[in-house]
């Protein structure tokens, strides 16, 4: 009995003091810390070379909406074109905004229009339905360009259930509109309206088009409480930065699992360690 005690002692400083440490490959899986760092890093950077830019949390919004949309595969790999219509402000405004990510500057900053079901001078109302006239809500990859009633145009693909994923059947895409300039509102004191597409000045159209066509990310926001709490875009943690990105962020990224095990002749001793029954006090 003695000796079997003494073995399994032996065994236990062994076990104590030989683990084997290995990482589990998690990929490159970032901490809520690093994502919200590198956001803000973008849109200063951005700012610093004295380009308009919507305000930091509709920014944020639709940053984060991007990434998730690249990191899903939804988007251009080849194009880094973020856009962004801010329906929170008046349409007398500029209030879209098409920025390249990969230069950090804003490449057109001009008026679009909101559906005439929406609302006059202010979007207020957003609807899915067809035949609503109003505007959709959220996250669009951009598609192939077509000739239209209103010219050349751009087909735009919802990626927002129940909030936008009808806008394909619903004729919603990107065109240029006489009613979208300085001038209507100079006679009309507001924007003119489309029946639901963000349109854009005519004279800017192919211009627009040209930088954002082929699978770029738009978004299309306004505060409602509904669509900011179920946007799957909005909602998801980013899994991970570009690689050339997350470099800056080392520290940030998050701790590996470490995995024990032991060695074939640990595993052996153990296997001949008999069990220990101590007795009941």
């Amino acid at each position: 009995m003695m000796k079997k005690l003494v073995l399994w002692a032996m065994a236990s400083l062994l076990i104590i003091n030989t683990p084997t440490a290995s990482y589990a490959d998690e990929g490159m899986g970032i901490s809520s810390t690093a994502a919200d760092m590198h956001i803000e890093d973008v849109y200063n950077a951005i700012c610093a070379d004295g380009n308009s830019l919507p305000s930091y949390a509709v920014f944020e919004k639709a940053y984060r909406g991007y990434l998730n949309l690249q990191n899903a595969g939804r988007l251009n790999t080849n194009k880094h074109i973020l856009t962004i219509c801010d329906l929170s402000l008046s349409a007398n405004e500029n209030r879209m905004w098409i920025i390249d990510l990969s230069q950090k500057k804003v490449l057109l900053h001009t008026l679009v229009a909101h559906g005439q079901g929406s609302g006059e001078e202010y979007a207020m109302k957003f609807s899915n339905k067809m035949n609503s006239h109003q505007t959709s809500l959220g996250f669009y990859v951009t598609g192939d360009t077509y000739n239209g009633d209103h010219g050349r145009s751009l087909y735009l693909h919802g990626m927002d259930k129940g909030f936008n994923n009808m806008a394909y059947e619903r004729d919603i895409v990107v065109h240029g509109a006489e009613y979208v300039s300085k001038d209507f509102i100079c006679s009309n004191e507001r924007l003119g309206r489309s029946w639901g597409c963000p349109a854009v000045p005519a004279k800017l159209s192919n211009r627009v088009i040209d930088h954002i066509k082929d699978g770029t990310c738009l978004f299309i926001y306004y505060p409602q409480k509904q669509y900011l709490k179920s946007s799957v875009w909005l909602k998801k943690n980013i899994s991970h930065l570009p690689q050339d990105i997350a470099a800056k962020y080392p520290m940030l990224q998050k701790a590996p699992v470490i995995e024990y095990e032991y060695g074939p002749r640990m595993q052996a001793i153990l296997k001949e360690i008999p069990p220990i029954r101590l007795p009941l006090l």
